[in-house]
């Protein structure tokens, strides 16, 4: 009998919703040898579905090959957050789901969850994305997972020409404060500076800009505030709490690029220090700063980071303070835009964006670096 064993599950949606599948595998513990795979095809349904059927199909194979204890390892911070007990489940459609997922997990003396790197679960990423290549090659997909996300009752929306439906997720995207870095010009990413004075001064414009928003500071009480864990967008972030109300908490998906050896330095000097990689990179976003980080890597975190704000926070307001780079990667995931968009979008210290994303998949951005409150 095996005693201890390793699900590694993961899923996908390419269009988020759109065609969707999910994989699972099972190893041993001690080994590392392969004892089950599991994969289908869910038709159209979100990420978050998607991950959590990764899951229900790796218990359901693990139960299958006589497991009494098993480490569940996933690259979705949602789920395993959400399954250790840790965050709420507030999405409706991610309630039952995860509701069989902890009946499957009670037929084992212990199941643990960790995540881990997109990359260390390249075993399931590579069977979900086989189910969606199969769908969309016209291959059969499993009806039974087509699923779509509701957070509520339609209502009417100001952008009702669009044929979005139900109620959007709205995100208040706030670029922090000026640093002493950008007033030079210079890459900044995963670097930890502060805000100079100046920028504390913009936080605290741009936070009394938000406390005039209607329904950022009523009677529902106060809306969530998500921040990049770096000092500069946390020090913008509590001002906006300061004025609104409410507890800043914190994201890894939503820290500015990594820059890696150009931290630091000006376009001017990283042109010349690397200066074939420089001009490749200011047009190809599959191509990372020496050490550092390609957009299109930041691309795929930031997604991971709106699945987990729309699973967590649907149909509310959310003020999300971050970097440039993420907060474009949003606005492109609003517009449906290609990464051009990053190349071609300027964002000023302490500017406002505003984006709603609807249940149904569709998006409207409806305010693009408005420094309005800065005078």
């Amino acid at each position: 009998m095996t005693v201890r064993v390793t699900v590694e599950a993961d899923g996908g949606s390419r269009g988020n919703p759109g065609p969707a599948g999910y994989g699972a595998v099972v190893k041993e513990a001690e080994s590392g040898a392969v004892l089950a795979e599991r994969t289908g095809g869910l038709g159209v349904a979100t990420n978050n579905v998607a991950e959590y059927r990764g899951l229900i199909a790796g218990l359901e194979a693990a139960a299958e090959a006589g497991a009494s204890t098993v480490d569940v390892r996933m690259d979705s911070k949602l789920v395993v957050e959400q399954m250790s007990g840790r965050w709420k489940i507030k999405n409706a459609v991610l309630q039952p789901l995860a509701q069989q997922a902890k009946e499957l997990a009670g037929r084992f003396e212990r199941v643990r969850y960790e995540w881990i790197p997109r990359a260390s679960n390249a075993h399931a990423d590579r069977l979900a994305n086989e189910a969606m290549d199969h769908q969309d090659s016209g291959g059969s997909s499993d009806p039974s997972g087509a699923e779509r996300v509701s957070s509520g009752p339609d209502r009417v929306s100001p952008t009702g020409w669009t044929g979005a439906t139900g109620t959007p997720t709205r995100l208040l995207l706030l670029r922090h404060g000026q640093t002493p870095m950008s007033v030079e010009r210079r890459y900044s990413g995963r670097g930890d500076v502060s805000l100079t004075e100046h920028g504390k001064a913009q936080a605290g414009s741009a936070a009394r800009r938000l406390a005039g928003m209607r329904g950022l500071a009523d009677e529902d009480g106060p809306v969530a505030i998500v921040a990049s864990p770096l000092t500069r967008t946390m020090q913008t972030a509590q001002a906006v709490a300061d004025a609104i109300g409410g507890r800043v908490t914190t994201h890894p998906g939503l820290v500015e690029t990594d820059f890696g050896e150009w931290e630091g330095l000006t376009f001017a000097e990283a042109a010349e220090r690397d200066p074939e990689i420089h001009r490749r990179w200011m047009s190809d976003t599959s191509v990372p700063a020496p050490g550092g980080e390609s957009f299109d890597e930041v691309h795929r975190r930031v997604r991971k980071a709106l699945d987990e704000l729309f699973a967590n926070h649907a149909g509310e307001q959310v003020v999300v303070v971050s970097h440039v780079t993420p907060i474009k990667s949003l606005l492109r995931m609003g517009l449906d835009a290609g990464p051009s968009l990053l190349f071609r979008l300027h964002l000023d210290p302490a500017s406002l964006s505003i984006a709603d994303f609807y249940p149904d998949g569709n998006a409207s951005v409806r305010l693009v670096n408005d420094i309005s409150h800065l005078g």
